[in-house]
């Protein structure tokens, strides 16, 4: 005796399956790393970059604060994390990030931390 074909289940299209949703946090945590990345040399002292991020249907609103080295081109080091935190947000999650707003917490000083490092070696 066979076994009769099994009826295969109509096939859904991929629209119609359901809904992927990725939580803020794990945006943030993407932007986040991003603006990591983007600085090409952080100061020694300075806190990681840090991101907040709102998403409404597939577009994301971030804010990144982060720490700077001065003196250096900070509208290009902005650009730069800017590009970056879009880029990767875009390439991971498929959403649209129209508006990247940075807050420069803290300006970290060269001339401030080595003359500080030679006042150390002197005592």
């Amino acid at each position: 005796m066979s076994t009769p074909p099994r009826a295969t289940p109509p096939r859904v299209p991929p629209a119609d399956r359901g809904a992927t949703r990725i939580a803020d946090r794990v945006v943030a945590k993407i932007a986040a790393q991003a603006a990591r990345e983007a600085l090409t040399a952080p100061p020694e002292q300075a806190a990681a970059p840090h991101a907040t991020v709102t998403v409404h249907h597939d577009i994301a609103r971030v804010r990144v604060s982060l720490e700077l080295a001065y003196p250096s081109d900070l509208a290009a080091q902005c650009a730069a994390v800017r590009g970056r935190v879009v880029g990767r947000i875009e390439e991971y999650t498929e959403m649209s990030v129209p508006e990247v707003d940075i807050d420069i917490e803290h300006l970290h000083s060269t001339h401030t931390r080595s003359a500080a490092g030679r006042d150390r070696r002197l005592r």
